[in-house]
């Protein structure tokens, strides 16, 4: 049967990966597609720097669009990132009927609801399973495997820099700012960490993760984010000697008031699955009323694990080549007439239980005070740990755990206590979470 032919947009880590698995598996790749695939056409930055894969074959050019317009391909691969550049080829590609593929979570948090629609009128498909969690086929499993669930929550640690920092900090006592160094050193991190330290990577696959999950469009801009650079090691102690892992979640839970998207750092029971996921590994569990939990775990980054996606991807839709459009799975598994516009929650809005740690004078007194402003507000205390002072300090540190509240009500009494002249400094809160 007559190959399919692809171009990939981007060669370098993910798709000399790609090359790499598809042309290692390609006997096996093209049983499950029906037919052979061959890459022919790729847009690289520079000619002449080394690859990690065998380029022989391959039609190479520094214009990625002479790939987009190659009117020999079946379909596109997008490894390039961001949403310029990306944005402009992937729309160019729909405009002349090609299939997309593509690992660019953020061309999909922001820019997906323009561009599904605009596939979606052209009667092509755009997948994305790379996007999120690398090689974990968790979009997959949410558009597909638990469609006939209500999604009841999903919390996910899916970005592994910010895993890899914390376990870290918690197995060795190390500082953030030491173990930032050392990611970027090992190619976990980029010079500039932000994307990854600072959530908004996260957020960025929570978006998408939440429309799959609720049916609603796109909405990076409504995701609630806070990073992990204020962690300290002694919060890290703290929360270990309390039972908890301290883990950088994404969660999007479904409640009777709205829908809440939100990523920071979140206490989690050591015994949980998501507690022991360690280094730079990513994992998901999702909750649906009629499977319970559910749980995905495995490399969230690399290049033959997100390239594992990326031909998942590619090998569904060369699958579909030859049926009708009707019949393909919708971008975000909801018929896109079908999409909903629920309220979603701001993070004063949401309910959690709290970590809260408060330096405070080493005097009688102290804790009723903290104890009599939490009570006034029907705020109810789990754990106290209670430090002796060291030798010539005369602060210590308290701390609290409270059961759920929601956050306006906690903020009211944070700003109460910090009010307190025993009290130094800001309190530091850290959201719990169980995952029942």
């Amino acid at each position: 049967m007559k190959p399919v032919k692809i171009g990939l947009l981007g060669l370098g880590t993910v798709g000399g990966g790609t090359v790499n698995v598809l042309q290692r598996n390609s006997e096996e790749i093209a049983r499950r597609a029906g037919r052979p695939i061959e890459v022919v056409h790729a847009a690289v930055r520079s000619l002449g720097r080394e690859r990690i894969c065998d380029t022989q074959g391959i039609l190479l050019t520094e214009d990625p669009f002479e790939v987009v317009r190659n009117p020999e391909l079946d379909l596109v691969v997008e490894l390039i990132g961001g949403c310029g550049l990306a944005k402009e080829l992937v729309l160019e590609a729909i405009s002349l009927g090609k299939h997309v593929v593509t690992a660019n979570k953020a061309l999909i948090a922001e820019c997906g609801n323009e561009i599904f629609a605009a596939a979606e009128k052209k009667g092509v498909s755009i997948f994305y399973e790379a996007g999120v969690a690398g090689g974990i086929p968790i979009i997959k499993a949410l558009r597909e495997g638990l469609s006939a669930n209500r999604i009841e929550w999903l919390a996910g640690i899916i970005n592994g820099t910010g895993n890899f920092i914390l376990s870290e900090m918690r197995d060795k006592g190390r500082e953030f700012s030491d173990v930032l160094k050392e990611a970027q050193e090992l190619g976990y991190a980029e010079a500039d960490p932000t994307f990854d330290v600072e959530g908004i990577d996260a957020a960025h696959k929570l978006t998408i993760l939440a429309s799959i999950a609720y049916g609603i469009p796109l909405k990076f801009d409504k995701v609630y984010t806070e990073g992990i650079s204020k962690i300290t090691p002694q919060d890290v102690i703290y929360a270990g000697e309390l039972g908890y892992v301290i883990k950088h979640l994404g969660i999007a839970r479904r409640s009777q008031a709205g829908i809440e998207m939100r990523v920071h750092p979140t206490l989690v029971p050591a015994s949980n699955m998501l507690g022991k996921v360690d280094g730079v590994m990513n994992a998901v569990m999702v909750n649906g009323d009629a499977v319970g939990n559910t749980f995905y775990y495995g490399p969230g980054a690399g290049a033959e694990p997100t390239a594992s996606a990326v031909l998942a991807d590619v090998i569904d839709l060369v699958r579909s080549l030859e049926g009708l459009a009707a019949h393909r799975v919708a971008h975000t598994g909801f018929a896109a007439d079908q999409l909903g516009e629920d309220n979603l929650l701001s993070i004063d809005q949401i309910s959690s239980a709290y970590y809260l740690r408060i330096e405070v004078l080493d005097r009688a007194g102290v804790m009723a005070s903290v104890a009599s402003i939490l009570g006034e507000l029907d705020i109810s205390i789990e754990a106290i740990i209670q430090k002796e002072p060291r030798e010539g300090e005369t602060r210590i540190p308290l701390i609290l755990l409270t059961h759920v509240v929601e956050e306006q009500r906690l903020n009211q009494a944070i700003e109460r206590i910090e009010a307190l002249k025993p009290v130094s400094g800001s309190v530091v809160r850290i959201r719990m979470d169980h995952l029942d």
